[in-house]
C-alpha cells in the first residue's frame, strides 16, 4: 500500500496586526526590564555608560554612570559594563517581568475572545483589498 502524502501546514498569507501588537507589548516588557528603556530608545539611545574613579577621604572607588538606560551604542562601545548591568537588571526585575508578561498575555487572550466578532467583521472588509494585513 502506498504511503499517504503528508499535508504541509501553510503559513498565513496575511500579517495579523493584533498579534504584532501583542508581540510589541512583550518586547517592551522585556526591554524595559533588562535595559531600562523601550525598544525604540534602545536602538536610538546615546552612548553614556562609563565607569569613573571617585576619591573620598583617601579611598578610591569606581562609580558607574549612565547605567539606568542601556542602549545599543552602550553595548557596542562598552560591552562588559553593559552586559554586567543587564544581568543585574534581569536579576532585580525577573519576578516583575514574569508577572507583567503573564498578566499581559492573559489579558490579550481575553480581549481577543471578547472582540472576536468585530475583528472577523473588519477582516471580511479588509481581506478583499489584498494588502496582506488582517486585524
Amino acid at each position: 500500500m502506498a504511503k499517504k502524502k503528508k499535508t504541509r501546514r501553510k503559513s498565513p498569507k496575511t500579517m495579523s496586526l493584533y498579534d504584532a501588537a501583542v508581540a510589541w507589548g512583550n518586547l517592551t516588557i522585556l526591554t524595559e526590564g533588562s535595559v531600562g528603556t523601550g525598544p525604540i530608545a534602545f536602538f536610538t539611545g546615546e552612548f553614556d555608560i562609563k565607569e569613573t574613579s571617585y576619591t573620598e577621604h583617601a579611598v578610591t572607588s569606581m562609580v558607574l554612570s549612565g547605567h539606568n538606560q542601556i542602549s545599543m551604542r552602550d553595548m557596542l562601545n562598552e560591552p562588559s559594563l553593559s552586559f554586567n548591568q543587564i544581568q543585574e537588571n534581569v536579576k532585580t526585575n525577573a519576578v516583575g517581568m514574569a508577572t507583567n508578561a503573564i498578566l499581559f498575555n492573559a489579558g490579550a487572550k481575553i480581549l481577543k475572545r471578547a472582540i472576536r466578532q468585530p475583528i472577523n467583521q473588519a477582516n471580511r472588509f479588509i481581506r478583499p483589498l489584498g494588502i496582506g494585513v488582517r486585524i
